[in-house]
């Protein structure tokens, strides 16, 4: 049923391989580092018609393109979904102090009113896998799921400006090859996110907040997480941190 497919991501497709176990057919890979989750998911259809206008035959149908899994889709109806996924539905501010991203890169500002509409293959490549990119959006899908409250503390704080006093935090680094998904985010208070990097707090696999013994006030931390010495995370299991990043992270940054 068309009702019940749509689109979730983007990713860049390193090469298309022939499917080990179904003859005849292929497999998409992706390109390391290219994985990028939609901050909306984006209806196989809507109000206006099919979104993926490439599917449709000379009728107006759709045609039997709609079943592969692996098919081209024109600039436009790529940049059409793109838009769509990420659209601004609730802008979220950054926390105060963090760069801005209309001023970070020379020219971005402009990008701003249109940021996924380009005429050459190579300028959406670009744009995706810019870092600025990434890591706002990142911040939105995280913020969004977590509702803009810390995973660690519980607190959910608004300043004056309206910015949500957070961040979106990697639990497997950037630096260390971690992807910008939600599995691998959390919601952290700028303390508690200084905290986490550095190894004085983690996460078991079952989510309980773990205090290096290492720590000079191991009392005072304990004391600054939520009641619960549990992490607050979304109720979705798709949306929680996953084990093989939780893991990464009390193999490589917790101090025991």
């Amino acid at each position: 049923m068309a009702e019940t497919r749509g689109y979730f991501a983007i990713a860049k497709v390193s090469a298309v391989i022939p499917d080990p176990k179904v003859r005849g057919m292929h497999i998409a890979t992706i390109e390391p580092g290219t994985y990028l989750d939609f901050v909306n998911p984006v209806p196989f259809s809507n109000a206006e018609g099919v979104l993926e206008r490439g599917v449709l035959n000379d009728e107006g149908r759709i045609s039997g393109r709609a079943q592969s899994a692996v098919r081209p889709i024109s600039a436009t109806d790529f940049n059409r979904i793109v838009s769509l996924g990420f659209e601004e539905i609730d802008f979220e501010l950054p926390r105060w102090g963090e760069s801005d991203v209309a001023t970070a890169t020379p020219g971005f500002a402009e990008a701003i009113q249109s940021p996924f509409i380009f005429d050459f293959e190579r300028e959406r490549v670009t744009q995706f896998t810019s870092r600025i990119v990434r890591d706002r959006i990142f911040r939105r899908l995280v913020l969004q799921a977590y509702d803009r409250r810390c995973a660690i503390t519980g607190l959910k704080l608004i300043n004056g400006g309206g910015r949500a006093e957070v961040d979106a935090a990697h639990i497997k680094s950037v630096e260390a090859n971690g992807p910008d998904i939600l599995a691998n985010g959390l919601a952290l208070s700028g303390t508690a996110h200084w905290m986490f990097d550095r190894g004085l707090i983690s996460l078991s696999d079952d989510l309980q907040i773990l205090v290096s013994r290492q720590a000079n006030d191991p009392e005072s931390i304990r004391s600054f997480v939520n009641r619960t010495g549990r992490a607050m995370v979304p109720q979705l299991a798709v949306q929680r941190p996953h084990p093989h990043f939780l893991r990464w992270h009390r193999e490589n940054c917790f101090k025991r």
